[in-house]
């Protein structure tokens, strides 16, 4: 049972799907105690000095917990490839793995189910997108399909194309921006838009 000086504490962080130990520390429980508190399965430990409150409701839908979790373990890890395919809804494919981008410069952290991938101009096209109350670092739609060419397979990067043509009461897509970041990141996509929109 966590100790009745640290209840405060643990309840102002369990608000959150994860903490770091800096945030736990300025909330007024010291890393030993954080240490303590894991090895008795109260706290859960995800990642290098982030952690969660075991037990708790999570205020956003559960589809994407984990994804979450692990994103936020991740130092400046941004979500990619599948993992932002299956959020933009241009894929029908099952994430298996939550699949997180790095700095190329960056040695690629082990993570559970996570499929991390080195990447160089990593700021390109990067936005956040609020799941629940956290915010979270993802490529836009039109990076993920450009990239999508370069690191996935052929069937899986023409499909996710075609779901991105496709207009919708949502959304239209921006074909000129697509081509701009084909371009930057040297990816020859005009045979495929044209067969798309003919």
């Amino acid at each position: 049972m966590i100790k009745s000086k640290y209840i405060a504490a643990f309840q102002t962080l369990s608000k959150r799907p994860v903490f770091s130990s800096a945030e736990g520390k300025e909330a007024g429980i010291p890393s030993r105690m954080l240490a303590y508190f894991c090895s008795k399965g109260q706290i859960e430990r995800v990642g290098r000095g982030i952690y969660r409150v075991k037990d708790v409701d999570f205020d956003r839908d559960f589809e994407w917990e984990d994804l979450i979790l692990t994103a936020l373990s991740v130092p400046n890890g941004v979500i990619c490839l599948i993992s932002a395919l299956c959020y933009y809804g241009l894929t029908d494919e099952i994430m298996r793995e939550f699949w997180i981008a790095v700095p190329h410069s960056t040695t690629s952290p082990a993570r559970e189910n996570a499929h991390i991938v080195r990447m160089r101009n990593i700021s390109f096209g990067q936005t956040t997108i609020k799941i629940g109350s956290q915010k979270l670092k993802i490529f836009d739609r039109e990076r993920t399909v450009v990239d999508s060419f370069r690191y996935l397979d052929k069937e899986t990067a023409l499909k996710a194309l075609q779901a991105y043509l496709k207009t919708s009461k949502d959304r239209k897509p921006d074909i000129d921006k697509l081509l701009r970041y084909a371009k930057k990141l040297r990816v020859d996509l005009t045979p495929y838009i044209s067969a798309f929109t003919l």
